[in-house]
């Protein structure tokens, strides 16, 4: 049957202002390079390459012959919604009720659903650039505009608070936050999340608080923004499994909501997946009350990592790179190479065999540098380093 018209032009809109996450697409590229017989090195995926822990995959196989094989609440179920109740409550100083935790498919339908309830055409977002490029996304599909704060490395890629308050204006309802930052590694000192919730306080203004990598930290303690005056009613906090525990495919995510947006966000959940996986739930109960000790020891290991890459990647004729603060991500300035993101990572790829990713891939002002997940063995990142060394001297 021939079709009468190009059905792409019944396409909404609003979907040519939706982008996408650069890692997935460089994953399937590397992927196809291996079906072809390539040896390819992962730098690209940002996931642990850990297990998750043996005592939470037994939890999971135990909820499925205990019939957690139903729906269950949209919000999630209460066992759960306790126990991050009381995991946050610990870690943030302040009492959290199991009320205001709604259990999410992942942590990104927390962005889909903070910028669903709150964005309507014509409001502005403020969002960190370099930044993950869902929250981006998201704004603009929406019908914001996002307004990109830069993290510059002579800040650390940190942000720098006079400029963020300069791009408010009447129309800036909400502010994305994400400390340990992903691509860059970075950490918003506590004395600029001061500053960044007065900001907010004054101009009556929502934050979200991208809270996922607060348990990877190489030096001090996690701080969210929560913990200065008047916050907790007007941030978001999103936080998850799939970092801490290395539970990533098992797509487990949460938001701790401002009581007013609970509600919104609940029917939202229903709109979209209904709920979260019942006994995926009932093993993240075993996580979060279960031996903490993988969290630590992932660590370690990341720790020695982290000082291998930096080291190799610091070797490396025209680059340059600054220790990461938290996170599994180095973030190396490329620009002394006198090759562009794109065409560093495409070279990477194709002439060395190392799936890796533009700056660009995080936006504009992620152009000079490369982004490269550790989360890979000694060995890989050792191996991975010295063709890029090849690469770039033309061996």
């Amino acid at each position: 049957m021939t079709l009468k018209s190009d059905l792409t032009t019944r396409l909404a809109s609003r979907q040519s202002r939706l982008g996408t996450e650069t890692a997935f697409e460089t994953l399937a590229k590397a992927r196809g390079l291996e079906a072809q017989g390539k040896h390819i090195i992962h730098f690209e995926i940002g996931e642990p390459d850990f297990d998750t822990p043996e005592h939470i995959r037994q939890a999971a196989k135990d909820a499925l012959d205990n019939g957690f094989t139903h729906y269950g609440p949209s919000a999630g179920q209460m066992e759960l919604r306790v126990a991050i109740a009381k995991h946050q409550s610990e870690r943030q100083g302040y009492e959290i009720s199991p009320e205001r935790v709604i259990v999410t498919p992942g942590g990104k339908p927390v962005m889909f659903f903070t910028m669903m309830a709150l964005i309507e055409a014509g409001d502005e977002a403020i969002y960190p650039n370099p930044g993950f490029p869902i929250y981006e996304s998201m704004i603009e599909y929406m019908g914001g505009k996002a307004v990109p704060v830069p993290l510059k490395e002579e800040f650390e890629f940190s942000l720098d608070v006079e400029e963020l308050r300069g791009l408010v204006t009447d129309k800036t309802k909400l502010i994305v936050v994400n400390t340990p930052n992903n691509p860059c590694g970075s950490v918003i000192p506590k004395d600029d999340l001061r500053k960044i919730a007065e900001i907010a306080v004054e101009h009556d203004l929502v934050v979200l608080s991208d809270e996922i990598y607060k348990d990877m930290y190489y030096e001090g303690d996690h701080d969210s923004i929560t913990q200065f005056p008047d916050m907790i009613d007007r941030t978001i906090i999103l936080d998850g499994f799939s970092k801490s525990y290395a539970m990533t495919g098992w797509r487990l995510g949460y938001g701790i909501f401002p009581e007013w947006l609970v509600e919104p966000a609940s029917r939202l959940m229903t709109n979209s997946v209904s709920c979260t996986s019942v006994f995926s739930q009932m093993a993240a109960v075993s996580a979060l009350e279960g031996p903490q000790d993988s969290v630590g020891e992932m660590m370690e290991e990341f720790t020695a990592r982290r000082d291998l890459v930096v080291d190799g990647l610091n070797s490396l004729p025209g680059v340059t790179c600054r220790v990461p603060k938290g996170a599994f991500y180095a973030f190396p300035n490329i620009t002394g190479t006198g090759l562009s993101s794109k065409v560093f990572a495409d070279r990477a790829l194709e002439e060395a065999g190392v799936a890796l990713l533009a700056g660009t891939a995080f936006g504009e002002h992620g152009d000079g540098y490369i982004r490269i997940s550790f989360a890979n063995s000694r060995e890989n990142l050792t191996e991975g380093i010295e063709r890029l060394r090849k690469m770039l001297v033309g061996e």
